[in-house]
């Protein structure tokens, strides 16, 4: 899996009443492709993405 340009994406949670702001997801390119990649280690793309910033193939830049 090819992935680059990859960017968090913020969103708000809701916990008792406060909203902050998390990174929900990934913005990349994989294959060429553009998606958006939740921040949900049983999702296969997501748990590839960690792998290769574990292995310091890849960098996420910050959101926004």
């Amino acid at each position: 899996m090819n992935v680059t340009n990859a960017k968090y994406r913020n969103g708000p949670t809701v916990t008792e009443g406060v909203e902050p702001e998390v990174n929900i997801g990934v913005d990349c390119l994989v294959d060429g492709k553009h998606v958006v990649v939740p921040t949900d280690p049983a999702n296969t793309h997501y748990a590839e993405i960690m792998r290769q910033v574990a292995a310091g193939e890849l960098t996420i830049a910050d959101a926004d």
